[in-house]
């Protein structure tokens, strides 16, 4: 292991063990201390959050360790919200976001993956790697892991830690059965009657996330997901149904906002 590499899990771990923990000083930093940047995605969660007064039911898809690239992470411990976190990679779960949300008790932690239908699913990963940036490429698509070596996006993360990539084919992608829940199951299992923020980070699988969820039925409050890894059409084409259903849009980098209109208060956000 590089040098950086060590000193980057060195300093995941102690992050990891700091909330897990709720230590003293790193809660009081985001409670007291934290000012997220004007104009940034980070403002308009913590303004929302501030505005649901401690009551603040959110659904994660592609949790990963929890903490690592994750928006939400500061405000789910500064404002002890409630619901589920979705995560199916069963090593990620059991070492990471089990460990850093044990003392939210208010969280339902799942090892799933979401889908239309309850059941399981192949999911496809980087077959030699398990640090964060190779489990956070883990996708449905094996074409979309494909591309991932093809455009050198996994050789560029390689060469940052000093890792090889297989000359192997065979080695380079592997896959773990995992199992998958649907919207309704969970909806009904822990009995959640509004979702103020539905986060998905879903690696190309995003759109097809919101169309599970079926958002004109459930009228979820506001919703962040990735643009990136989608035809620009396609992309569209979502943007165009949100809209018909009363949701206004706004690009922050990689993420896209989509707010119901009847959070009129935090419209700002928007303009």
């Amino acid at each position: 292991m590089s040098i950086k590499s060590a000193f980057k899990n060195f300093y995941k771990n102690l992050r990891i063990s700091l909330s897990a923990d709720e230590n003293p000083f790193f809660m009081a930093y985001y409670r007291n201390l934290y000012k997220p940047k004007p104009g940034s995605l980070s403002e308009f969660l913590s303004e929302y959050s501030f505005s649901k007064k401690g009551n603040f039911t959110v659904i994660q898809i592609g949790a990963n360790d929890g903490i690592t690239n994750d928006p939400i992470h500061k405000f789910i411990k500064r404002d002890r919200w409630k619901g589920v976190l979705l995560e199916p990679q069963k090593a990620v779960f059991d070492q990471f976001l089990k460990k850093i949300y044990a003392k939210n008790t208010e969280l339902n932690l799942i090892c799933a993956a979401i889908g239309s239908e309850d059941g399981s699913q192949k999911l496809f990963k980087i077959g030699f790697s398990e640090m964060r940036w190779a489990t956070g490429l883990a996708s449905f698509s094996k074409e979309k892991v494909e591309e991932l070596f093809e455009n050198g996006v996994v050789e560029k993360n390689c060469s940052k830690f000093g890792i090889p990539v297989p000359t192997d084919p065979e080695k380079r992608i592997s896959y773990e059965e995992v199992p998958v829940i649907s919207p309704k199951t969970i909806l009904l299992k822990y009995n959640i009657q509004r979702i103020d923020l539905l986060q998905i980070d879903a690696e190309g699988f995003d759109l097809e996330v919101i169309r599970i969820f079926d958002v004109p039925t459930n009228q979820i409050k506001a919703i962040i997901f990735e643009n990136v890894n989608h035809a620009r059409q396609e992309l569209e084409s979502s943007y165009q149904m949100l809209k018909s259903n009363g949701y206004r849009l706004k690009e922050f980098g990689r993420d896209t906002l989509a707010l119901h209109q009847s959070e009129v208060e935090m419209m700002k956000f928007l303009d």
